[in-house]
């Protein structure tokens, strides 16, 4: 016959021994109540039966009632709120998508997607916690690997509006951080019509000379005595305004491998600074203009 595993005693309802046989805290609180909830004893007696408060008894046996022998055992307190599967599940695909993602960041992007910010140690935890995820795709390839521009940039977009800031948007895309601006600053201020290449060139030409000028210019090269000087004073007076000769015409082509020091030298006397060069220059150059 196997031996007994615990030693046989008489039933009693002495609290005194109730107390000494008792291993567990919940099973003395069942046994002061017992008689109240099983016999229907009143809580106030077995106050006095066993020197228990009569409040207690009456809270404990209503607890009882409502919750059985759970009641019996204290609430579990989490010591953590629990962070919802899904926003678990995004922390660590984030971290392993991209590295070098901050704990900061990884909460901002958390509150854009679910509308739940955790605390940065909780994203921590997490993180030690999780299972290292091997990552083979990208949501999104580098920049320059999509073909249509347009596709490219609303990548961007869509990164930031997720909470991603500039400078992980751009190593994640492998761009500059200006093209990351330059792209946001073009769908706040033109929307969907920014998405599309622009041509780089100028929209208006930025060339001065037109061709009225340069027949002017061939008409007065046709008298030899006119330097660039004289030439630019005249163009003043027939209403054709253009920037101030670096070097005389008529000496460069005269000389084209002259130095500047040598055409300075070449210069008519009445080449010179203000109002009165330009009168004398003009009045040079009137006969030419007349004929």
């Amino acid at each position: 016959m196997p031996a007994r595993l615990r030693p046989r005693l008489e039933p009693t309802d002495d609290w005194q021994q109730l107390q000494l046989l008792s291993q567990f805290p919940e099973q003395l609180t069942y046994e002061l109540i017992r008689p109240v909830v099983l016999f229907g004893h009143s809580p106030a007696e077995r106050a006095q039966q066993t020197g228990a408060a009569a409040r207690t008894l009456y809270r404990q046996a209503a607890r009882f009632t409502k919750d059985g022998m759970a009641s019996l055992f204290a609430p579990q307190v989490e010591r953590h709120r629990r962070v919802p599967a899904e926003v678990r599940d995004a922390i660590c695909a984030l971290k392993a998508e991209h590295p070098p993602l901050n704990i900061y960041e990884i909460t901002t992007i958390c509150w854009v997607r679910f509308g739940h910010r955790p605390s940065s140690h909780t994203v921590k935890r997490i993180l030690a916690e999780a299972q290292p995820i091997s990552v083979t795709t990208r949501r999104y390839p580098p920049y320059h690997r999509i073909a249509d521009a347009a596709e490219a940039r609303i990548a961007i977009i869509r990164l930031h509006s997720e909470g991603w800031n500039k400078k992980s948007i751009a190593a994640y895309r492998q761009i500059n951080r200006d093209t990351v601006h330059a792209t946001l600053r073009r769908w706040i201020t033109e929307g969907v019509a920014g998405l599309d290449d622009k041509s780089s060139a100028p929209r208006h030409s930025v060339r001065k000379t037109d061709f009225k000028a340069m027949l002017a210019v061939k008409e007065l090269q046709e008298n030899p005595e006119l330097g660039a000087f004289r030439i630019h004073a005249a163009l003043r007076q027939i209403g054709i305004h253009l920037s101030p000769p670096g070097y005389p015409l008529g000496g460069m082509r005269a000389h084209p491998r002259a130095e500047p020091q040598t055409l300075r030298s070449q210069r008519p006397a009445c080449e010179g600074e203000g109002n009165e060069a330009d009168a004398v220059c003009g009045a040079a150059a009137a006969p030419v203009l007349d004929r």
